[in-house]
């Protein structure tokens, strides 16, 4: 316990320390990622032993906060969610020192070390709290510390608007927490994790709780329609800040929805219908809004709603095996929801931290105004391509194993008749082919990034000069790339470290054992096929190599289609790349297209434009915050401005409430 304690005292005394380098920007970039390495090496230590078998720990210390207790615990379920939290933080801390070198000219960067530090502190303390309103200072310290680090280039007028949409979602998100502990407390005298634990619902009762949830912490994991602040706040944020934002802060949703499962004991069969869809709707939507972005960050964003779809899908084919009481399939979904978790901390936070490297080696994110960085950033360009093949889920990569589990689990759905009705099988169909059309959508967005942005030649001249970054920016990208790697080859020992914490989430519904057997074994011919695979790729390489050692090879341009002074413009674009797929999906997109086309034998000039805005934004919260507005303003002649009237007005509220007290 000792090593946890003494982790989250690193993070919060340490980031009140970084205040103390203001003035001192060469102390400030080295002890803030400093103070998040140390903190995250204390933690990783207390959760790789809980991941590995080791007992729970725990600790409980005097505060007089009512209904409140410093409890913490560092059971499997929160080891799996610490592990990515801590470990992707410190790399993208070692990744902002040098990211962040330019802006120590014009900016102090202690207070922004301070923020990020006390956010990384907060989302573990969020993952080993154990009372309610220890967890709920935690969530809210979780989200302003990263409200301000979004709004780390506040004289931006679009980061400031993507900053207050970020700010009111996550409060609407806590207003529904607040009355889900509340009612989950509503029994007993304290508000002791353990104590709802105990508690005796009735189905009905579970039922609006579980809603509660999956409002609540869904607006944190960006569930569709509780997305609209992702989009926004991502690409807004610096690239290290929006790597842990969109690899570990979202996953805390997450984490909070699988906590408040294992409290409301067994699930129905609607709970999991309920989690299928949403995944669906979230992962199908995610990855087509992604599709139409022209900006980098904006569209790796976008794939993090596609991603918890994903884990949704996982986690929905699980609660419907609990529900039938299927253990092969409870833990093929729930074991492949939370390796994929881990598996988009990793390979999202790779993705984020590239996207950062190339914008600052070109100076703009637009992808339209980029193309050949691979040449000039070799080492980002490699690992943006290894991090895309992941979030595509193609083998041999990390990607692949989570999505694996998951077409298992709902294969199992399918295979369960006559014995499952006919829903389950339905859930299964649905889960296929959701996670299908989802896959290939995003090796398509993929595509057109890689191509786009890496490949051809620049577009814009302040792609031409870009280069690598030092040492600092592309050891993170190494290893994050070499982590997609190792864990889609180490899917068999990884069963291993799942099983603890699905039994947690199964809460000894059902024997895990059994699936944890299949899988382990399916995954190990996965990983045998994956290997061999990787090795012929290898040995035809080398033959190549042999063969062509003693030729002489030569380099030409490609077809030129017949252009007798081809330029860089005349590449494919990002719109252009996208426009069947972003045609055929447009009832859903809803694209607003701008052209002037060329007109006459010689035309002077020509353009194209296309814009996909938000569809949920436009459609759903701006009509609905306007008519808020509109209603509020009239409300207005109560601003007066004079103080005398306002006291009397508490004086008057306080006496009607003392009165309705008293009755």
């Amino acid at each position: 316990m000792s090593w946890l304690v003494g982790s989250l005292g690193v993070f919060l005394l340490g980031a009140l320390a970084c205040l103390g380098t203001v003035g001192r920007p060469r102390w400030t970039r080295l002890f803030g990622p400093a103070v998040t390495v140390a903190g995250a090496l204390l933690g990783l230590v207390p959760a790789i032993r809980a991941l590995a078998g080791g007992p729970v720990a725990a600790g409980q210390y005097p505060w007089s906060m009512p209904f409140g207790s410093l409890a913490v615990a560092l059971d499997p379920l929160s080891a799996l969610f610490a592990l990515p939290i801590l470990l992707l933080s410190a790399l993208a801390a070692v990744f902002g020192a040098e990211y962040l070198r330019p802006e120590a000219t014009r900016k102090e960067l202690a207070t922004s070390w301070f923020w990020y530090n006390l956010l990384v502190g907060s989302m573990l303390l969020v993952v080993v709290a154990r009372n309610a309103v220890l967890f709920l200072l935690a969530w809210e310290a979780m989200s302003l510390a990263s409200f301000f680090l979004v709004i780390f280039e506040h004289e931006r007028e679009s980061v400031r608007h993507a900053g207050w949409i970020y700010l009111v979602a996550t409060h609407l998100g806590t207003a529904f927490l607040l009355v889900l502990f509340s009612l989950l407390g509503r029994q007993g005298e304290t508000l002791d994790f353990a104590s709802f634990s105990s508690a005796v619902l009735t189905p009905g009762m579970a039922g609006v709780l579980f809603l509660l949830a999956l409002v609540g912490f869904g607006t944190k994991a960006g569930f569709v329609p509780l997305h609209v602040w992702l989009p926004e706040a991502h690409p807004a944020a610096p690239s290290h800040v929006s790597a842990v934002m969109s690899g570990v802060m979202i996953k805390t949703g997450i984490y909070g929805l699988l906590r408040v499962l294992t409290f409301l004991g067994p699930p129905p069969a609607w709970w999991g219908w309920t989690m299928v869809a949403v995944g669906i709707v979230s992962g199908v939507l995610g990855v087509l809004f992604a599709l139409a972005q022209h900006d980098l960050k904006r569209l790796l964003a976008y794939h993090s709603v596609e991603n918890v779809g994903i884990i949704a899908l996982g986690l929905g084919v699980g609660l419907l095996g609990l529900s039938y009481g299927r253990p092969v399939v409870a833990f093929l979904g729930l074991a492949g929801g939370l390796l994929h978790v881990v598996n988009h901390a990793v390979f999202k936070g790779l993705l984020f931290l590239a996207a950062g490297a190339a914008l600052r080696g070109a100076g703009t994110r637009e992808l339209d105004r980029l193309g050949g960085l691979l040449r000039r950033l070799p080492v980002t360009g490699a690992t943006f391509l290894v991090g895309s093949a992941a979030i595509c889920g193609l083998p041999p990569l990390n990607g692949f194993v989570s999505e694996l589990l998951v077409y298992l689990g709902a294969l199992g759905l399918l295979a369960g008749r006559p014995h499952l009705p006919a829903s389950a099988a339905a859930a299964g169909v649905a889960t296929v082919g959701g996670l299908a059309l989802i896959g290939g959508l995003a090796v398509a967005c993929f595509c057109k990034a890689c191509g786009v942005v890496f490949l051809g030649e620049p577009r814009y001249p302040e792609a031409a000069p870009a280069r690598e970054g030092g040492w600092a920016m592309r050891l993170p990208l190494l290893i994050l790339a070499g982590l997609c790697l190792a864990i889609g080859l180490g899917g068999p020992l990884l069963i291993g470290l799942l099983a603890p914490a699905v039994g947690v989430v199964a809460g000894g519904l059902l024997d895990i054992r059994p699936g944890a057997i299949w899988a382990t074994e399916t995954l190990g011919t996965a990983t045998a096929a994956m290997a061999g695979l990787l090795g012929l790729a290898g040995l035809l390489a080398l033959v190549r190599h042999r063969l062509l050692r003693a030729r002489p090879v030569s380099e030409t341009v490609t077809w030129d289609c017949g252009y007798a002074a081809p330029t860089a413009r005349m590449q494919y674009t990002a719109s252009s790349f996208a426009e069947p797929l972003t045609r055929l999906f447009g009832a859903l997109l809803r694209t607003h297209r701008r052209a002037s086309l060329p007109n006459g034998l010689f035309p002077a000039s020509a353009s194209f434009a296309s814009e996909t805005p938000d569809l949920y934004r436009e459609r759903l919260y701006r009509p609905a915050f306007s008519g808020i507005d509109g209603v509020l303003a009239r409300f207005r002649w109560l601003q007066h401005g004079r103080l005398n009237l306002y006291v009397l007005s508490v004086v008057a509220a306080l006496l009607i409430l003392l009165a309705w007290g008293v009755r």
